[in-house]
């Protein structure tokens, strides 16, 4: 064999090693802009609810898996847009926590993002009840509420799954709060189920799964 030439095997070893790599990063990038189930929040706040909300202010709510790791990107996006409302905005972080899973099981890294957010409100929500209220299924969805209640805007805050930065949806909450640029009334949501396979998603959020980041 002449000197620089690579024999068959190691150039057939190479091929089959790109081939891997070109499916691999397909697959994750499917995966990434694969979004979520799209709840049917009602077009009025729900009567019985108990997340607060602030006289004479628009409210957001934010559903989250505990254990989702596509969500701390969400929650970085509402840090965000909380500073970029500068007030204007009532919000509330509601964790989920499915029947049978044990008290303070929802209290995770997630939780405590959220709880130092200034402006945020972080509660829990035993067996769903409120985000089904809410008619959410996917973690990361959000919803906001004019200050008559009716529904202004529904989705996600981010652009893929663990995605951070720009993204239609922190930008139409933006434009509806403010006045200012355009706005869309629904965006994808990128996360984790609420209430499909919820041990499943607990035990990856242990292993440290990191979904698109």
């Amino acid at each position: 064999m002449k000197p620089g030439k690579k024999s068959p095997i190691v150039l057939f070893s190479l091929s089959v090693w790109l081939l891997i790599v070109v499916i691999g990063l397909s697959s994750l990038a499917r995966y990434a802009n694969k979004a979520g189930a799209f709840g049917e929040p009602p077009p009025q706040w729900p009567a019985y609810s108990a997340i607060p909300r602030r006289f004479g202010s628009p409210t957001l709510v934010m559903m989250v898996h505990p254990q989702c790791p596509c969500s701390r990107a969400s929650i970085g996006e509402l840090a965000r847009l909380m500073v970029s409302l500068q007030g204007r905005v009532s919000a509330n972080v509601v964790f989920v926590r499915p029947e049978g899973f044990a008290e303070d099981w929802e209290k995770t890294d997630l939780w405590t993002s959220a709880a130092l957010i200034p402006g945020v409100t972080v509660s829990s929500d035993d067996d769903g009840s409120e985000a089904r209220r809410f008619g959410s299924q996917t973690s990361g969805q959000v919803v906001v509420y004019g200050t008559n209640g009716r529904l202004l805007f529904s989705g996600g805050v981010t652009a893929a799954r663990g995605h951070s930065g720009d993204n239609d949806g922190s930008n139409s909450i933006i434009a509806r709060l403010t006045g200012n640029g355009l706005s869309v009334e629904q965006t994808p949501v990128f996360g984790c189920p609420l209430f499909k396979a919820e041990r499943d998603v607990a035990s990856q959020g242990s292993a440290g799964v990191n979904h698109g980041k």
